[in-house]
């Protein structure tokens, strides 16, 4: 990642590119799509939950994309910008210093998607 990745582009650049591997490997990543849109479904915990524990291990695990679409994804499921800050607090707990710097870039990505929304939405930042 740059200092500065504009998430909103970044996201959609992976788009863009998980669909070519899905064109190019359509059983593997249908698969894996399968599972991704089943695990996310509504249970004992509703697909915002789940978006927030996304984002939570996508900040342990290191994963520029993962961090990219959980955000994105967990604003899309109706999370508040103080649940995916807490989410960011627990991250940052359970993964210490290397957790701070995803969070920081959760931080990042929270900020212009939310921005990018705003736009959208004709409201005034």
């Amino acid at each position: 990642m740059s200092q500065t990745t504009d998430f909103p582009a970044y996201h959609a650049h992976l788009n863009e590119l998980i669909a070519q591997l899905r064109a190019e490997l359509p059983a593997a990543i249908g698969s894996f799509f399968r599972l991704h849109t089943e695990s996310l479904r509504p249970g004992a915990l509703d697909t915002k939950t789940k978006e927030l524990i996304s984002i939570g291990i996508s900040i342990t695990a290191h994963c520029d994309g993962c961090v990219a679409y959980h955000v994105h994804d967990a604003l899309e499921a109706g999370a508040s910008r103080d649940e995916v800050l807490e989410t960011i607090g627990v991250a940052v707990m359970m993964g210490g210093g290397p957790a701070l710097v995803y969070g920081a870039q959760a931080l990042e990505a929270l900020d212009q998607f939310e921005d990018k929304h705003l736009k959208t939405a004709g409201v005034a930042s």
